[in-house]
């Protein structure tokens, strides 16, 4: 979400959409191995499924700790600020890498999804379902930041700006974790 506010800012909405598609591209990918995976380690091994929920469940902790301690900064860089032109290759590129090297990413898939399919039913029916509505809310999701990047630039660069959305992100990454854990 952050890169697509970062070139939304930069290079515009258009364009970011290139970055959009090796996104989703990348989010199928970390989705349909996670969920084959842990769908894998639930048939067969049930507690170590409880184990890996709350191990999820501690990191997103960590990382919503992490987050709100930040006191971050809204920074393009100079290629961006230059308004240099990316290739659509390359920004397609940045957004599978960034989607598939995510460990925030694989972490929330691995902890989200399994609790969705149902041992009694077939997963491949279930795991497409899953799939779609991820990728549909994720591309709202990126759109939106796109386009909200021009005026929550202005937001931002004042003093504390980035401070404050690093604070109500990490409180409800806490939040996130503390449902995991319960649920």
């Amino acid at each position: 979400m952050t890169l697509s506010l970062t070139l939304g800012m930069s290079i515009g909405v258009r364009r970011t959409f290139w970055m959009m598609w090796g996104e989703l591209s990348g989010v199928a990918l970390v989705s349909i191995a996670a969920v084959a995976g842990v769908a894998t380690i639930m048939l067969n091994y049930p507690a170590l499924f409880v184990v890996l929920k709350y191990i999820g469940g501690a990191y997103l902790l960590y990382l919503g700790v992490q987050l709100f301690r930040s006191r971050g900064r809204m920074a393009l860089s100079r290629d961006l600020q230059s308004k240099q032109v990316i290739s659509r290759r390359t920004l397609a590129g940045q957004g599978f890498l960034t989607a598939v090297s995510n460990p925030k990413g694989w972490a929330f898939t691995i902890s989200l999804l399994p609790p969705f399919i149902d041992r009694a039913y077939p997963i491949i029916p279930q795991m497409s379902i899953l799939l779609i509505i991820l990728l549909v809310i994720e591309l709202i999701c990126l759109i939106i930041y796109a386009r909200g990047g021009r005026s929550l630039g202005t937001f931002l660069d004042k003093k504390g700006g980035t401070g404050l959305l690093n604070k109500t992100a990490g409180t409800l990454m806490i939040g996130v974790s503390g449902w995991l854990v319960a649920g």
